[in-house]
């Protein structure tokens, strides 16, 4: 019971942080600069994201627009974006993985190949939480080099967006969702030990329960 607590627990947090890793990824919020001009009135927000940039200006109007190419984007956007959509699909992979090794499933007709498959979605949930937390601490990196580069104008430089903030809790859910499906699976002693006591005790009820042929000549 404690160990299919354990991947129940395990498996909310994976799947909460993988729901994360969408929500990173798809907010144009990974830099924000908000400056005021000269004039009150012309105030605006900038968001950049990793498929589109956002300015929103003072009277509520937004104005969107997708990035025309890749190679455009400055080099941490660019690792961001791939690092976010290979941890997403490895994401995917860990989800799978637990839900064909979970206790309550019969995706296999192997029970004692579970423990295995558990252990790799553990793994895969780590694998993409740390993807996920290079990306998201490579951005915070450049944004802090940049924001205190004084070559730079004021209107260049960037602060922490939203989406940093998701990156972080979703990268932290994702690691120790995936450290305690690990967790949660027992060893090989302990299973071996386990089939044996179950073993002995069917035998054992067989014996006690059973009739020799000649108690009956």
């Amino acid at each position: 019971m404690a160990s299919a607590g354990l991947e129940i627990l395990g498996m909310i947090l994976s799947v909460a942080g993988w729901l994360g890793v969408m929500v990173a990824c798809c907010l144009p919020m990974w830099r924000v600069a908000a400056y005021v001009g000269q004039n009150i009135v012309i105030t605006q927000v900038v968001w950049e994201g990793l498929w589109m940039s956002c300015v929103v200006q003072s009277t509520g109007q937004m104005h969107c627009q997708i990035y025309d190419s890749m190679l455009g984007l400055p080099e941490d956007l660019q690792a961001a974006r791939a690092l976010t959509v290979v941890s997403t699909f490895v994401g995917v992979v860990g989800i799978s993985l637990a839900v064909a090794g979970a206790k309550c499933t019969n995706c296999t007709s192997d029970v004692s190949n579970k423990p295995r498959i558990m252990m790799g979605a553990g793994g895969a949930f780590i694998g993409a939480g740390l993807l996920l937390l290079v990306a998201v601490c490579w951005t915070a990196n450049t944004i802090i080099l940049e924001f205190h580069d004084p070559m730079l104008q004021e209107t260049q430089k960037r602060e922490f967006g939203n989406s940093l903030y998701f990156g972080w809790g979703a990268s932290c859910l994702l690691i120790l969702g995936g450290a305690i499906l690990s967790c949660s699976c027992p060893s090989r002693r302990q299973s071996n030990h386990a089939s044996a006591r179950a073993d002995y005790s069917a035998v054992k009820s067989m014996a006690s329960t059973g009739y020799d042929r000649r108690d009956y000549v």
